[in-house]
C-alpha cells in the first residue's frame, strides 16, 4: 500500500532522511520510531505529499506521489501530531467541510459522524465552536476527520498524544478494524508500549537512517522494544 524507496530530504548541510526504504502492506500496522529529530515527521510529511523531497520515490498503492498527487491524497488519511482546525468553525461543520472534500454523500456522513462521535464521547459537543475545545476534544475531532472517508492509507504523527486512555483505547481499536478491511497504518510514537502491543510491524530511525525495520519479533528478538531502543540508541553514541 504504501512504498517508499531510497528517500532522501535535506534542509540545507542537514540530512534530514537518508536513503530511507520501507514497505507498509494492506492490513498492517507498522510503527515508525525513534529519538526526536531522528527524521519520523520529516518522512511522514513527504508521505502525505506535504513536503517535497530531494531524491527517491514514494508510491501509495501503484500511483507516485509525485506524480498523482491529488489520487494519491485522495486514498490518504493524514493525522499530524498538533492537528491545525478552523477554530471559527463549530465541530459538525468543520466534519461536513471534510465530507465535502472527499465528496461523501450525505446519508453516509451522517452515520459515520454520529457513529465516530459516540464512540470518542464528543457528540453534545458538535454544536460548539472548536475555539472552546480543549486540546484533547481537537485530537479527538482531528481523529474523527481523519477517518471520514474510509481512507485505505492512514498516515498518523504521534495519535496518542492529548487523547485520554479510553479514546486512545478506542483508536487502537479502530485502528486493527481498519487494517483487518485491507487499508494499512503507518504511524510514529514515542509510547513503546504501545507500539510493542499494537504494531505488526516496527522501523527504527535515527539520524535520518534506517537501524532496524522487521516484523515485531524480529525486531525486538526475546527482548522488549524499549530495551532494543535503548540499546541502539548506546550504540550509536
Amino acid at each position: 500500500m504504501l512504498t517508499i524507496e531510497h528517500l532522501t530530504k535535506r534542509y540545507g548541510d542537514k540530512t534530514a532522511v537518508d536513503d530511507l526504504s520501507l514497505h507498509i502492506g494492506a492490513g498492517e500496522i507498522y510503527g515508525f520510531i525513534g529519538p526526536n529529530g531522528a527524521g519520523k515527521t520529516t518522512t511522514i510529511k513527504a508521505c502525505c505529499g506535504l513536503l517535497q523531497f530531494d531524491s527517491g520515490e514514494i508510491r501509495i498503492g501503484a500511483d507516485s506521489i509525485q506524480e498523482k498527487p491529488l489520487a494519491c491524497k485522495a486514498q490518504t488519511a493524514y493525522l499530524p501530531d498538533n492537528p491545525d482546525l478552523y477554530d471559527f468553525m463549530t465541530g459538525t461543520q468543520y466534519l461536513r467541510f471534510i465530507a465535502d472534500i472527499f465528496r461523501i454523500p450525505t446519508d453516509i456522513r451522517k452515520e459515520r459522524i454520529g457513529r465516530l462521535a459516540g464512540l470518542f464521547e464528543i457528540t453534545d459537543d458538535l454544536t460548539l465552536p472548536i475555539s472552546a475545545y480543549s486540546h484533547g476534544m481537537k485530537q479527538k475531532l482531528a481523529v474523527i476527520s481523519a477517518l471520514m472517508h474510509e481512507p485505505k492509507l492512514f498516515v498518523m504523527d504521534e495519535p496518542f498524544v492529548g487523547l485520554d486512555p479510553k479514546a486512545a483505547h478506542t483508536l487502537k481499536q479502530l485502528m486493527r478494524e481498519l487494517c483487518d478491511q485491507g487499508s494499512a497504518i503507518f504511524f510514529s510514537t514515542h509510547v513503546l508500549e504501545v507500539a510493542e502491543k499494537l504494531c505488526d510491524k516496527i522501523a527504527i530511525i535515527q539520524n535520518g537512517k534506517l537501524i532496524r525495520s522487521g516484523s515485531m519479533e524480529e525486531v525486538k528478538g526475546d527482548e522488549s522494544l524499549e530495551q532494543v531502543f535503548l540499546e541502539l540508541e548506546e550504540e550509536s553514541c
